[in-house]
């Protein structure tokens, strides 16, 4: 069966919708993605004027989805003034999308610092030299302040950037998209219920 066939009953979905997207995410994990943690990240400033990015998921439990980033960027200005956020994974080999939205907040220093300790040296030094969503006079004084950050800590450990770190979106609401044949889609949405259960609801597509 052609995976954009598999249909998306309510009777087969997870009545917890974390569960399902870990159900999905693995899924999306084992197909032909090149990048299955990608994911688009929508935010607006307080005025409302929206814009959206590509990063990668870093993290996902009970208490939300994680990303990490640079403070001073556009998307760390945009939530700092207005700290909610809605993510889009879409994974065309099988069809699907994910959709969540919800508040954002700052992960720990402590976390932020661990994630960074984590990364490739190379990639240590590129959060480190580049003032993200900043003008630059060009690449090649990117590649120069690399180079100097590489030869002053050639012998030791490289410092944690000072705007750079974690947010984490705290889901309020999940809607699974699941391909099917002729446009008649499968749209199931999750949505807060009582005593911390959630509400399924099927969209029209």
């Amino acid at each position: 069966m052609n995976d954009f066939a598999v249909p998306l009953r309510e009777e087969d979905a997870e009545p917890d919708p974390l569960r399902q997207f870990e159900v999905w995410y693995a899924e999306a994990r084992e197909s032909t993605l090149r990048e299955p943690a990608a994911v688009a990240v929508a935010t607006s400033t307080a005025q409302g004027m929206p814009s959206v990015r590509m990063v990668l998921l870093k993290r996902y439990d009970e208490r939300g989805f994680v990303f990490f980033t640079n403070y001073e960027s556009r998307k760390g200005r945009e939530l700092e003034d207005n700290p909610r956020a809605a993510l889009l994974f879409y994974w065309d080999p099988l069809g699907r999308q994910v959709r969540i939205e919800g508040p954002v907040r700052r992960t720990s220093a402590e976390d932020s610092a661990a994630y960074v300790r984590s990364r490739a040296r190379g990639s240590q030094l590129s959060a480190l030299a580049s003032p993200q969503s900043q003008p630059i006079e060009s690449r090649a004084w990117l590649e120069r302040r690399v180079s100097e950050l590489a030869e002053e800590h050639a012998d030791g450990e490289l410092p944690l950037p000072r705007a750079w770190g974690g947010f984490c979106l705290t889901p309020e609401r999940y809607a699974f998209w699941q391909h099917r044949d002729d446009r008649l889609h499968d749209r199931l949405v999750y949505l807060p219920g009582d005593d911390d259960a959630w509400r399924l609801e099927r969209l029209a597509p």
